[in-house]
């Protein structure tokens, strides 16, 4: 306890290195010290797909949505678009016979033709392009937290992988095409998201060691400063049982 004791007045930041040099066994650390942030990849991985105290999830996970939604609204529009003009031309060259009341009734049947199309066409690309993004960010995502670094390989594995699921339906040769075009699509693509994440000088990794650490050593010191009022309670306690006990010796 002595040697607790003189841990503690030096601070937080000499008490692990004195409690680790005297107690090499976990088992005999005292109660309640914080432990130290796990460095499984598993571990981290459970971290930042499973929401935390405020029942929110993580940063990565709340990137990889928006960035599904987006992707989903340029499929959207990238699909749409042609598809609107696609369908409306083709439904005024095969109307040309039909009898309409007036002229509005005929422009409105060719925009609803030409909405049916952009329907259509846009949710074929929109679903599509949302999927292709969201198996991309978190395969890379995933690769990223579990190795614990920023490498522009993860991103070619997770075109690699996007790519490959997406054509596998048209066999091995379709799969080992589409994993080659996924690749070369997830290098640019890569080298621009860690682009703009060294430009805001803080990658998300970087981050996510910072509040780590960060987090362990306001535990650390909170556990240091209920160490510290413990034994002041228990010595004064110690006091005033030896000042009661002196009259009657």
């Amino acid at each position: 306890m002595d040697s607790l004791s003189r841990a503690s007045a030096d601070g937080s930041a000499g008490l692990a290195p004195a409690l680790a040099a005297e107690q090499s066994d976990a088992r005999l650390w005292p109660v309640g010290w914080p432990p130290q942030p796990s460095d499984s990849g598993w571990e981290r991985l459970r971290e930042v797909f499973r929401r935390d105290e405020q029942n929110q999830y993580s940063e990565e996970i709340v990137n990889i949505i928006k960035a599904t939604f987006s992707g989903g609204i340029i499929g959207l529009v990238y699909g749409g678009v042609p598809g609107f003009i696609y369908a409306k031309k083709r439904y005024i060259e095969q109307s040309e016979g039909e009898i309409y009341h007036n002229r509005l009734d005929a422009a409105q049947s060719a925009h609803r033709a030409a909405a049916r199309g952009f329907i259509r066409y846009g949710w074929r690309w929109s679903w599509r392009v949302a999927a292709f993004v969201a198996i991309f960010n978190t395969v890379s995502v995933g690769l990223s937290v579990y190795r614990d670094k920023n490498a522009l390989s993860h991103f070619a594995i997770a075109g690699a992988c996007t790519g490959g699921l997406f054509r596998m339906h048209l066999g091995l040769r379709g799969l080992a095409g589409g994993s080659i075009f996924g690749m070369l699509l997830g290098l640019p693509a890569g080298a621009l998201l860690m682009s703009m994440q060294n430009l805001a000088g803080e990658t998300l990794i970087e981050r996510r060691k910072r509040e780590r650490r960060e987090l362990y050593e306001q535990k650390l010191a909170e556990w240091n400063t209920r160490l510290i009022i413990t034994e002041n309670i228990s010595k004064e306690t110690d006091d005033i049982l030896q000042e009661g006990a002196s009259p009657r010796s």
